[in-house]
């Protein structure tokens, strides 16, 4: 008979697979999508049409000059009748303005050529560059190179939409500013006005002191209300961050569902940009990355002025979403980086009145908002887990006022509730250290049967009478490792999306808990610490092949956590882990020490 393999040991079995298991849910999270969901199409087959007159209205403003075709964004223009035409008088500013809104939150200039914003800071927020620079949202460089700004207007004329976006619109400010090239400060309503006699523009933003601003579009030919959506263009977020185009997609709430669009989901064929169509009504629509989005959500309606009734939502959205591509030289390899591009507007082709959200992805303030954000900070199919640890976190951070301090007193919190764990589990393992002796004599009886023999399963009733005897759970000593595998997923997804983390220091070398440790500092010692842990807890492996395959799972893990973009808060959780489950295990040894074991019985010849 062939001689059989040296089985792994339950402990071995279960340590490999939290390596697994751990490397799975990390590399997933970098390279799978988001599911694109089925396109829907609009009422009356119009799906191919709205298509074109997006993608019309985006080669104007690169330079195409395509014809126009009828579609829902826009197919009332076609359809006015000569007679019915009203002139509308012809208004323009006589020269290029900028006009800059200010609050606390932000910083946002705008350009009254085309009306567009060309710059949206947040005052709270830095980005990734060395030295940082405070958050643009806005990717000036892109938006130049396609010729889309946020808040253009998208139709389903191409010359049309070229003319709304190019033209100097008249601006009006309320209240006035000290002077024309003064700052505004929020609160204020900026007017956009421009006609050329034939097309007429009408822009209204209200800024207030939150990340919400009210803007209303009005878009007339020959003095009839057409359809035409606002975009946002030119890319959205920390263009500085790590992987940050990967990081981009297109969100939008449908029928009670959060969906995610990734770049690489969204419409687009041979370097040209093909947009897609979802009809509401959408409770909102925008772009995130990692820690920061924008919205467009529907005007709020007070239901009859009634002191204690709650708001509810206006008109719904269709969303125009597509992407533009560009190649990226870096040295001496060049890339294609895809840029999320959306607009939304109306169902119904009325005047168009949205509320813009540009911010960070703060789990409370979202929360706020109707509808609720909340969802955008996305903890993942663990988030029963990850987002109490979240508020333990905030919570802990209120008394001590760094979080990686916070983390490493959490830390020391879930370790003595899962203590009793540890105990049965220490116990568990001594109990079958004792016995492994007697266990290996019984295995070295039977290894020169293969597992199909049936006289195998003999050995495996040994083994569990064995067990039995002296009172042992198999699966006792796999407890804690078992109880800390959700709780570290749950902390890996939680760390890399909640912006609190985001650029919050610990000690010296480590300024940002979300990011990898610069140094790979923190992996070494987590990898020391756990191997000295391993070495101090007993181990019922009498093996020397899986006892060696125990000594090299810390090595295997601080190599993943070096390998893998893995944040520094999340390998600060099991540095810290590593030294209390020492000291509790050291207390253990000592407490009730492990009896010498006895050799096990040879048989007699």
């Amino acid at each position: 008979m062939t001689e059989q393999k040296k089985e792994m040991s339950q402990e071995a079995r279960t340590m490999l697979a939290a390596v697994l298991c751990l490397a799975v849910i990390m590399i997933s999270s970098f390279l799978l999508k988001p599911a694109q969901p089925p396109q829907q199409n609009p009422p009356g087959g119009a799906a191919t049409n709205s298509t074109s007159a997006v993608q019309q209205g985006a080669n104007a403003q690169t330079g195409g000059s395509q014809s126009a075709s009828p579609a829902p964004i826009g197919s009332e223009i076609t359809a006015i009748a000569p007679a019915a035409s009203v002139a509308t008088p012809a208004r323009a500013a006589a020269a290029r303005r900028t006009v800059v809104v200010e609050s606390d939150l932000y910083h946002v200039e705008l350009s009254n050529a085309g009306a567009v914003a060309q710059s949206w800071v947040l005052q709270k927020y830095t980005d990734e560059s060395s030295p940082p620079k405070l958050l643009d949202v806005v990717h000036p460089e892109v938006a130049k190179q396609f010729g889309g700004w946020p808040l253009s207007v998208v139709m389903d004329d191409s010359k049309l939409e070229a003319l709304a976006n190019s033209g100097l619109y008249d601006v009006k400010i309320t209240p006035e500013p000290a002077s024309p090239s003064a700052p505004v400060k929020a609160p204020a309503e900026i007017d956009f006005n421009w006609s050329d006699g034939h097309l007429a523009v009408t822009k209204k933003i209200k800024f207030d002191e939150s990340y919400i601003a009210d803007v209303e579009l009005n878009v007339q030919v020959d003095g009839h209300t057409v359809p035409a959506a606002l975009a946002w263009r030119g890319g959205f977020g920390d263009a500085s961050a790590y992987n940050a185009v990967k990081q981009q997609q297109v969100f939008y709430f449908l029928e009670g569902k959060l969906e995610l669009l990734s770049t690489s989901k969204l419409g687009q064929a041979d370097n040209t940009a093909q947009p897609k169509r979802v009809d509401g009504p959408l409770g909102f629509t925008g772009i995130e990355d990692n820690f920061f989005a924008t919205a467009f959500l529907p005007p709020l309606q007070t239901t009859g002025g009634q002191q204690g009734q709650p708001d509810t939502l206006g008109t719904s959205l269709t969303l125009y979403d597509w992407t533009q591509s560009r190649e990226v030289v870096d040295g001496s390899s060049t890339s294609k980086e895809l840029i999320p591009e959306l607009a939304a507007g109306s169902a119904k082709g009325d005047p168009l009145d949205v509320r813009l959200f540009v911010g960070p992805k703060n789990l409370d303030d979202l929360k706020l908002i109707r509808p609720p954000l909340n969802e955008l900070v996305q903890f993942g199919w663990l988030a029963i887990i990850a987002e109490p640890l979240f508020y333990l976190l905030h919570w802990t951070h209120k008394y001590i006022p760094n979080y990686g301090w916070a983390i490493v007193v959490v830390t020391i919190g879930l370790n003595m509730v899962l203590l009793p764990f540890r105990i049965k589990s220490t116990r568990s393992m001594q109990k079958m250290q004792k016995v492994g002796p007697e266990v290996k004599a019984i295995q070295d009886r039977y290894k020169k049967y293969s597992m199909r023999d049936p006289r195998k399963a003999k050995m495996n009733e040994e083994v569990m009478a064995v067990y039995s005897r002296e009172g042992i759970n198999p699966l006792g000593s796999c407890l804690p490792q078992l109880a800390q595998m959700p709780i570290w997923f749950a902390l890996y997804r939680m760390l890399n999306v909640t912006i609190e983390l985001r650029h919050a220091p610990w000690i010296g070398w480590i300024h940002d808990l979300s990011a990898r440790d610069p140094y790979y500092i923190l992996p070494v010692l987590m990898g020391v610490t756990m191997y000295i842990s391993t070495k101090m807890t007993p181990t019922p492996a009498t093996d020397p092949a899986q006892q060696r395959m125990m000594a090299l799972m810390p090595i295997m893990f601080a190599g993943m956590f070096i390998v893998l973009p893995v944040s520094s808060g999340l390998v600060l959780y099991i540095f810290s882990s590593n030294l209390v489950n020492m000291a509790q295990q050291y207390f253990l040894n000592k407490s009730n020490p492990l009896p010498a074991a006895q050799p096990a019985k040879k048989k007699l010849k």
